[in-house]
């Protein structure tokens, strides 16, 4: 069973929210009747408590206090809407204005999307990470493009922390991840990251996971770790490797075409409050894993083995990894190399 935590963010938030935005009017209520002017759907890949969900419940909050209630927006936990695809279709159709989607989920649709499935691609510093993401180019002007074309703006990129593995055995060299099934996302780049270091990737929807560790279905898992702790995988896996070989990228999306139809001023409000969402986001994810990582070494009732890699064991994976990249290059869209490139660049005047 999932564990659910107490919320990060001030307030106990609701799963349905009455949130505003001001405007016209799409439903024929006037913003002094009490009724809000527009309902909106924000869908998250996330329980409560963790950093998606309580993002999520922040936007919305703030978008309430500055409109003062001309829009009700409910947020949907992980589920309330379907799946990771699921939820990406709907808002590729429009059926949902807003939502929290992680890459992974989309790469088959937007090729060059699968750039975040490269390991050892972004800084070690997570903040520098934060800020090459909020900067880039070639993520915020050419990716997004990209996902436009399908009917989907990305508004914003932002990490919910680094991944780290866990096991039902030692994950330290290569050699360990011979055989092992790790659970992946549905990315054909996904699984060519880990088919580098001889692993066994096996897609599985994360709302499978817990069981299929528990009953030996596949081997292990990544995920950061604020989801390890509160999904609870600690406890059906013996070892947790803090690894840092990625960073969980998440991107604030809004259907494009409900998009470009709002009124100006409330296109301004949601830009605002994205903005001013940077810095949340970044502070729940750093708060979540510092606090989980901690209970998961002092849970005595369900013990993991917990180490971190050297320099020297991180590099003989940076080693496989790299040759990823040409593969990315040759098989991800036609402008994958180009994109790419111009993230590296980014990249290195970042450091």
């Amino acid at each position: 069973m999932l564990k659910k935590k107490g919320l990060l963010v001030s307030g106990a938030v609701s799963l349905s929210l009455v949130l505003a935005a001001c405007g016209g009017d799409n439903n024929g209520n006037s913003a002094d009747g009490g009724d809000p002017e527009y309902q909106w759907d924000f869908v998250t890949e996330e329980m409560q408590g963790e950093v998606q969900y309580e993002y999520a419940a922040e936007f919305a909050e703030r978008l309430e206090e500055k409109s003062e209630g001309n829009i009700e927006m409910t947020v949907y936990e992980y589920g309330g809407l379907g799946d990771g695809v699921d939820q990406a279709e709907q808002l590729m159709m429009g059926s949902t204005e807003f939502g929290i989607v992680s890459p992974g989920f989309t790469g088959t649709m937007v090729e060059e999307a699968q750039i975040f499935a490269l390991h050892f691609l972004f800084p070690d510093d997570i903040e520098l990470t934060q800020q090459i993401l909020n900067e880039s180019e070639a993520l915020n002007v050419e990716l997004r493009e990209k996902y436009e074309e399908h009917d989907m703006t990305p508004l914003a990129y932002w990490t919910e922390g680094a991944m780290q593995w866990t096991g039902n055995s030692e994950l330290r060299t290569p050699a360990d991840f011979e055989n092992f099934q790790i659970r992946v996302q549905n990315s054909p780049l996904i699984n060519t990251s880990y088919e580098a270091y001889g692993a066994e990737p096996t897609p599985m929807d994360w709302g499978e996971l817990y069981t299929g560790l528990d009953q030996g279905v596949v081997d292990g898992q990544e995920n950061p770790i604020f989801f390890i702790e509160n999904a609870g995988f600690h406890e059906v896996q013996d070892h947790m490797t803090i690894s840092n070989h990625n960073n969980y990228v998440a991107m604030t999306v809004v259907n494009t075409e409900f998009y470009n139809g709002l009124p100006e001023d409330v296109q301004e409000m949601i830009d605002e409050t994205v903005e001013e969402m940077r810095e949340v986001g970044y502070q729940l994810q750093d708060d979540m894993n510092e606090e989980f990582l901690t209970v998961i070494e002092e849970d005595e009732e369900n013990p993991t083995e917990v180490y971190e890699l050297s320099e020297d064991e991180r590099q003989e994976f940076r080693d496989l990894a790299l040759p990823v990249r040409d593969f990315f290059r040759e098989n991800n869209g036609e402008d994958a190399g180009r994109i790419l490139d111009m993230l590296l660049d980014e990249i290195d005047a970042a450091q």
